[in-house]
């Protein structure tokens, strides 16, 4: 070869190793970024505030950040508040429409903040989820919420105000029923993780035995922050001012009717945006309808393994919470939890109330 031929081709191979060595350390120093960006999350380095518990005869507010509710559906849910004690209420407003929605985001957005508010309100529990929630985040009062803390209830697409809110003030927020979901239909909601979760009891726990439907992926026994919701929110979150932060968490993940490979798809999402990287526990939920046939030859869990099995911590596979096909369990989010898993048996317990008593709050307030 002439002098000037090896003279370019040792170029190229030069140009070629450079550009090669330059790529590594991009996507070096990008692990390390993504890493760092979640070493001091809010979730961890925010104090907690815990909302006053729910009684028998307190007033629940009902809302709806995101899509439009049927009346009836609303009645149904609010007659079985009644029946365990509530005493529900909502703005005429709620049965507004916009397209899709419960009426405008500006409509929505100060319904949601005259509920935390209101004196008469203690609790608030969304209608329900659907699409919507996400216009709501540039315009929570987030100080209003900071000085009138209050239980706050939903899951599907309310995830992301559970896990802003959480993250943002520090506020304890809960994954469970909403009221034309699970109120409104017999059986539908876990009536012990309810009132464990929002009567400040000190300590509860959720086992998984055979009939729970919940087994262990993966085995092993963990402490960490119990966080989550639902997927496609949780991944929607990414590259926002709204981000979720999990590190150091238990991450709660469920969804409905998202076929096997946009399970996938989302937790490869996740695992690649630097997500899984100090999380030290995942239990799935019930994973309703997440299916591509019925004759397709591999499991959801088979799944889900091949892309969190080489985390090295304990995963759970079945958690009623969210959608679900029957009693929804209510799970706190930004508390202390164990995590246990092994074969069909383990549990999920919740290190601390995650509410707290009434007079104890006038006190600090």
């Amino acid at each position: 070869m002439p002098a000037s031929g090896q003279s370019s081709a040792l170029g190229r191979i030069r140009r070629s190793t450079v550009t090669e060595v330059t790529n590594r350390l991009f996507r070096s120093l990008l692990r390390l970024t993504v890493r760092n960006v979640d070493a001091m999350p809010p979730t961890l380095s925010i104090p907690r505030i815990k909302p006053p518990s729910l009684q028998p005869g307190d007033t629940i507010g009902i809302v709806a950040p995101a899509s439009n509710i049927k009346r009836e559906l609303l009645e149904a849910g609010c007659d079985t508040l009644r029946r365990i004690g509530y005493k529900p209420f909502y703005f005429d407003s709620i049965l507004e429409k916009d397209l899709y929605f419960a009426g405008s985001a500006d409509r929505r957005a100060r319904e949601l903040n005259e509920m935390f508010t209101r004196d008469d309100v203690r609790a608030i529990v969304c209608a329900r989820g659907g699409y919507g929630a996400n216009y709501l985040l540039e315009t929570l009062n987030l100080e209003n919420i900071k000085t009138h803390p209050k239980i706050f209830v939903g899951y599907s697409d309310i995830t992301s105000l559970l896990t802003y809110i959480t993250d943002s003030v520090g506020l304890v927020t809960f994954h469970g029923p909403m009221v034309t979901k699970d109120f409104a239909h017999e059986d539908g909601v876990d009536s012990s993780s309810w009132e464990d979760a929002l009567s400040a009891a000190s300590a509860w726990e959720i086992h998984f035995g055979r009939e729970s439907g919940a087994k262990a992926l993966q085995p092993g026994s963990t402490e960490g922050i119990l966080y989550g919701g639902c997927l496609s929110m949780l991944v929607a979150s990414l590259g926002t001012p709204y981000e979720i932060h999990t590190a150091g968490t238990i991450l709660f993940i469920e969804d409905m009717a998202e076929k096997p490979y946009q399970i996938d798809r989302m937790l490869m999402q996740l695992k690649l945006a630097g997500k899984f990287a100090d999380v030290r526990g995942i239990v799935f939920g019930e994973m309703l309808d997440c299916v591509q046939n019925s004759n397709q030859g591999y499991t959801l869990e088979e799944v889900i393994l091949r892309i969190v099995g080489d985390l090295r911590v304990p995963v759970v596979y079945g958690l009623r919470s969210g959608h679900v096909s029957r009693r929804n369990i209510t799970l706190p989010l930004g508390v202390r939890a164990a995590l246990s898993a092994g074969g069909n048996e383990g549990s999920l317990r919740i290190l601390e109330s995650a509410t707290c008593r009434a007079d104890t709050f006038a006190r600090r307030h």
